[in-house]
């Protein structure tokens, strides 16, 4: 009886030991609560995209010719309509100077032959007077009405001739404005390329050279990015757009859907997609933004406010969170309704102020384990 009771004694101690041994330890977990906000769901651009100036223009002279005169170099400001190059163009302002003294000589043509024709139709009427009266022989009064007739004719052949060297004029200085490179909107001047003295080439047709002035505006700009072809067809225009930029860390900016590509992108070895364009909407004093920027856009397609929400990275395959119930962790199916990768808004399973598990990627943190609550967040983010 006594041996029978030893054993006994030493199977539970022994029995107790494995337990003891290999019982898993607790795993410390942290807690967020359930709370009320606002989710929004969104679509984000595939890859980088891009800010891009509202005007951009690489502008090249029509002609070939010597470089007499650069008037800017890169990062100027210029007006529209500011002469930025000019090319050696002596012979053809000689032109215009010819041309404009051709209309000022068939200006005063045309005063003297028009002078003429008018004494010309008073003498007629005054013999044809004549002629009624008996006074001066019917044939004097014809020969002046043709003379006056005549006289008449070559005022408005001298209006024509006027007239021509008007349009002669036009064409001198259309020749002489080839020789010019004007600025076709208000902007900055990006990249000059050429310099004084230096032969300028025209670009022959469908072999691209590089622009004598690269010119875009700094003062107007937008973002355009590429959106997955599945996500396009819920974009509208007018949507609300966040905007993010490399070069401004942390902080967003407001922008609205601008313009949607009429066709989708398919590029090698990358998904199809759609180019968005956004404006920019009120930024601040101290933004300036530069063409070529990287920007990532987020176009809010729905919003729901004062919703029922916690954060999306908490989720387990789609419809579970995990929650601490007497000591150990469960698994809690949810319902969810819109979300983002922010947020995801709970239709059902959790009600506000319950706590689930924020570290669900530590380890042990999984299904089963016992747990300790080592800290519990209050919220879980900015709207």
């Amino acid at each position: 009886m006594k041996g029978w009771v030893i054993t006994a004694a030493l199977a539970v101690l022994v029995i107790g030991s494995i337990y003891l041994i290999s019982r898993p330890d607790k795993v410390e977990v942290t807690l967020v609560s359930v709370e009320r906000g606002n989710v929004e769901r969104t679509v984000s651009n595939t890859r980088a995209g891009t800010i891009e100036a509202c005007q951009r223009s690489k502008l090249s002279l029509p002609i070939g010719g010597q470089i007499e005169a650069l008037l800017v170099e890169e990062g100027d400001h210029v007006e529209e309509g500011q002469l930025l190059i000019a090319l050696w163009n002596l012979d053809r302002k000689a032109r215009v100077s010819e041309a404009h003294a051709a209309v000022n000589s068939a200006a005063r043509d045309k005063d003297s032959q028009c002078i003429a024709a008018k004494s010309d139709a008073r003498e007629a009427r005054r013999l044809v007077g004549l002629a009624a009266k008996k006074l001066v022989s019917q044939e004097t009064a014809d020969l002046a009405a043709a003379k006056a007739e005549a006289s008449a004719a070559n005022c408005a052949a001298a209006g024509a001739r006027e007239l021509q060297a008007a349009a002669s004029l036009e064409v001198a200085e259309a020749n002489l404005a080839l020789t010019e490179l004007r600025a076709p909107f208000a902007g900055t001047v990006a990249e000059v390329t050429g310099k004084i003295g230096e032969y300028a080439t025209p670009s022959p047709p469908g072999i691209p050279t590089p622009p004598a002035i690269d010119l875009i505006t700094d003062d107007c700009h937008y973002m355009t990015a590429p959106i997955d072809e599945v996500d396009a067809a819920d974009i509208t225009v007018g949507l609300p757009v966040r905007a993010s930029l490399d070069a401004f860390r942390g902080r967003d900016f407001p922008a609205v859907v601008s313009r949607i590509a009429p066709y989708v992108l398919d590029l090698e070895k990358q998904a199809r997609t759609v180019e968005i364009e956004a404006q920019f909407e009120n930024l601040d004093n101290d933004v300036r933004l530069l063409a070529g920027y990287s920007a990532d856009m987020e176009i809010i397609l729905e919003t729901h406010e004062n919703t029922l929400r916690i954060p999306t990275e908490l989720i387990l395959d789609g419809k579970f969170v995990l929650v601490v119930v007497d000591g150990r962790l469960e698994k809690r199916e949810i319902t969810t309704g819109i979300a983002n990768w922010r947020h995801t808004e709970i239709s059902g399973g959790l009600s506000e102020g319950e706590k689930i598990v924020a570290n669900i990627g530590s380890a042990g943190v999984v299904e089963g384990a016992p747990a300790v609550v080592r800290g519990v967040d209050g919220g879980n983010g900015a709207d």
